[in-house]
């Protein structure tokens, strides 16, 4: 009975708008962002930040990014990985060429200049779509990896072909580099977690927002009521890619510390952030939130169950995880295209109807 609109009016135009319009909802909204600022700064440890808290983190930046360009303006894109790449390594050049500047302004800048490649790729968008988008931004995803893999000036000539993050701090403390404490990985991907989230949140709800969505749904029909296709596709891939690049520069300087290119940021990374939306739901930005958490979760679920209780061979379970996934990908795109997002969405309004029929 808690759950209703009944005493929950509105007085303005702002509250009628706002992203949670029911009580309850803002008040659960809060009390995540208390236990996720406040709590587990202080309960976290490695473990828990290795393997679940900061690549969830991360890699829900990055199902963001790609949702923007996917879910709210249709158009397809295979070259995630290639373009977190591009931020790691513009991130990896910042801090070795300017190792004064803070590392937030370097996460930033390398952002921005994703954004600036990004918008490059995605050009042929004015003239293409669908499956012929998805091969061209597949290409950028070959071509990013083998340039940074050939041209030694992006990894500062290494022998290794490798690049390392360097140590660096904010605020007294280190935030990239091997003495990095775990609270602090986590703190400040929950930053940019929580920044790419609001920006992306008032985007979608905006003018901005708009275009790419008549873009989506028909883009003849909103070039003729004067949406400019121009615009309105290079401002995705340029905003998709500033939230991928960020997720990059992250990946390398926070998580991972080193990187090789192929392996860090292969063709798997992209089908990975994609299939992160597909489950999650296209066009929700709680939906690369729930796509993130869920295939970061079954991984680390799967081998608790199948090596630890149950004892099966590591391989098989990776396999089982393989299958596991292909499967609710078919699932997800067969009933219910929307995925997770739509079936909380679903979850809500019979919770608001109960005990009445749906």
């Amino acid at each position: 009975m808690l759950y209703r609109e009944a005493g929950d009016f509105k007085t303005t135009y702002v509250a009628d708008n706002q992203t949670f319009p029911l009580k309850l909802d803002r008040i659960g909204f809060w009390i995540t962002m208390a236990v996720a600022w406040l709590v587990i700064p202080f309960v976290i440890n490695d473990y828990w930040a290795s393997s679940l808290l900061v690549p969830f983190l991360i890699y829900a930046i990055a199902a963001i990014g790609l949702n923007i360009l996917t879910g709210y303006c249709g158009q397809v894109s295979l070259g995630t990985g290639g373009f977190m790449a591009v931020g790691a390594y513009a991130c990896y050049k910042l801090m070795t060429s300017f190792p004064d500047v803070n590392i937030m302004i370097h996460i930033v800048l390398a952002g921005g200049i994703t954004a600036v490649v990004g918008a490059a790729f995605g050009l042929p968008s004015l003239r293409i779509k669908g499956f012929y988008l998805a091969v061209a931004t597949l290409a950028a995803q070959f071509f990013l990896v083998w340039l940074f893999n050939k041209v030694s000036w992006f990894y500062n000539y290494s022998a290794s072909g490798q690049i390392s993050a360097p140590e660096r701090l904010v605020a007294g403390v280190a935030v990239t580099g091997p003495s990095t404490p775990a609270w602090a990985q986590y703190l400040i991907c929950l930053f940019f977690v929580t920044l790419c989230a609001v920006i992306a949140r008032n985007l979608t709800r905006g003018t901005i927002g708009r275009s790419w969505m008549a873009i989506r749904d028909m883009d003849i029909a909103a070039e003729i009521i004067g949406v400019n296709p121009l615009k309105a596709k290079l401002t995705a891939f340029a905003v998709s890619s500033f939230f991928v690049g960020i997720a990059g520069a992250l990946f390398f300087a926070v998580y991972l510390g080193a990187v090789e290119v192929g392996e860090a940021f292969g063709i798997q990374k992209s089908f990975l952030v994609l299939f992160m939306i597909i489950i999650g739901g296209l066009g929700s930005i709680f939906g690369s939130f729930a796509g993130a958490a869920f295939l970061v979760l079954l991984p680390v679920a799967l081998k608790w169950i199948g090596v630890d209780v149950m004892g099966w061979p590591t391989d098989l379970v990776a396999h089982f995880q393989l299958v596991i996934v292909g499967a609710l990908i078919m699932f997800f795109l067969i009933k219910e295209p929307h995925g997770l997002a739509q079936l909380w969405r679903l979850a809500k309004e019979k919770l608001r109807l109960w005990p009445f029929p749906y």
